[in-house]
């Protein structure tokens, strides 16, 4: 893992800014000023994350992350209008790994970058053992893929993060704010609904049975239920 990232923002102002501090953050900065040119940066693997900007002007940003996700796992961060709740929800049902509005703080944006990156190279450093059982699922952690039945399911690098440590704790309630810390690397605050969205859309392609295998506690968090 290399830290590369692409950052894809037609502003140049607020684009050469943040390229200018995540370079100094350590990261690896290539830079797109429209959709067309991020998604052959991103599809010609240069990247090992994108920062993505929903208000493009040629490809809408949603447009482009349904192209990346119809091709690759890479992890996308949105950036979305501050307040615009619609935008957030759409990108994450996309499938984003995350968002933070505009203006954005890039010292904030840094942190989520290696929030992510950090989790996901954690992971292919980790003891790889034999691929483990829970139920009709199986996850390789060697290639960070989890099937059901056999199938790959397709899972953003964030929805594979939830689901994994929800079964690594099958039958136990994880909390969600160690949820949150987990998958993304930072704390749950009052009125996101970020990991809400990423477990509604786990069911969705966990084949939405009811009642649903990933069970909400309320005023807890979550419990994965192996079916039997």
């Amino acid at each position: 893992m290399q830290n590369r990232v692409l950052l894809v923002e037609d502003d140049n102002e607020l684009r050469e800014l943040l390229a200018r501090y995540l370079s100094g953050q350590g990261f690896t900065v290539r830079e797109a000023a429209n959709g067309k040119d991020g998604l052959a940066l991103a599809l010609g693997q240069h990247c090992d994350i994108v920062v993505l900007d929903i208000m493009l002007p040629d490809f809408n940003g949603l447009e482009v992350l349904r192209e990346l996700r119809a091709a690759t796992h890479l992890p996308v961060v949105l950036l979305t209008a501050r307040g615009d709740e619609t935008d957030r929800i759409v990108g994450l049902e996309v499938g984003a790994d995350d968002y933070i509005p505009k203006p954005c703080n890039p010292r904030e944006l840094a942190a989520r970058l290696h929030a992510i990156l950090r989790r996901i190279a954690w992971d292919q450093k980790a003891k790889v053992e034999e691929a483990s059982h829970y139920g009709d699922l199986r996850i390789e952690l060697d290639h960070r893929r989890i099937y059901q039945n056999n199938e790959p399911l397709e899972l953003t690098a964030t929805e594979y993060e939830i689901l994994q440590v929800l079964l690594a704790h099958a039958g136990s309630v994880v909390r969600k704010t160690d949820l949150m810390q987990w998958a993304l690397g930072r704390r749950l605050e009052a009125f996101d609904r970020t990991l809400d969205m990423h477990i509604s859309n786990l069911r969705k392609k966990l084949g939405n049975e009811d009642p649903p295998r990933i069970e909400t506690v309320r005023g807890l968090g979550y419990s994965y239920r192996v079916p039997v």
